[in-house]
């Protein structure tokens, strides 16, 4: 093949040489395809925040029916102004993805397959084990000095949560004793 050959065979020299060099026409276009926003079709557009880091950058999830149907930045945030990152324009595969999980999972101590639990039966199991690693870890005194803490458990929260349920958590943990409380976000 020679230069010629091969130049000619470009795409970007095609589209420069031929009838649409902008690439605004029959390049932009499907064939026959009449465009139509993706957002359209949605019967009504709910206010949101992203659910990834601590920004707390705003969106607009437009809903069909109760399905969700396009995420995208909400101009109204003084956050973002309608602008996302790369991770909070794809939170619609949270909602949609194949690979979002509907169930609760569970795998037992030493097990090596998981087994689907109903919310209940999970939510039962959580009490229970909190409960029983308060009481396991228990200290009313150390070295004398009057502590009234349990050092049984601890709270790790995440750059997804936002300022109240970063507060709900701390109120939560220490009425039950914790004193290991903390928060990685670095926002």
């Amino acid at each position: 093949m020679g230069v010629r050959t091969w130049i000619a065979s470009w795409p970007v020299y095609r589209q420069l040489t031929g009838t649409d060099p902008l690439g605004r026409g029959a390049a932009a276009t499907g064939a026959g395809a009449r465009p139509t926003a993706r957002t359209a079709t949605a019967d009504r557009v709910v206010k949101s925040i992203c659910p990834y880091c601590a920004v707390g950058c705003g969106q607009n999830v437009y809903v069909e029916g109760d399905r969700v149907t396009q995420i995208e930045g909400d101009p109204d945030s003084p956050v973002s102004r309608g602008r996302l990152c790369p991770k909070g324009s794809a939170s619609l595969q949270l909602t949609t993805g194949g690979a979002r999980e509907h169930h609760v999972l569970y795998r037992r101590p030493h097990g090596t397959a998981w087994e689907r639990l109903d919310l209940d039966t999970a939510m039962d199991m959580i009490a229970d084990r909190v409960i029983e690693a308060r009481r396991a870890g228990w200290q009313w005194e150390v070295d004398e000095t009057r502590t009234r803490r349990t050092l049984g458990f601890a709270s790790l929260g995440g750059a997804t949560l936002d300022n109240e349920e970063n507060y709900l958590i701390k109120k939560l943990f220490t009425a039950l004793g914790a004193v290991q409380i903390e928060n990685q976000a670095r926002v």
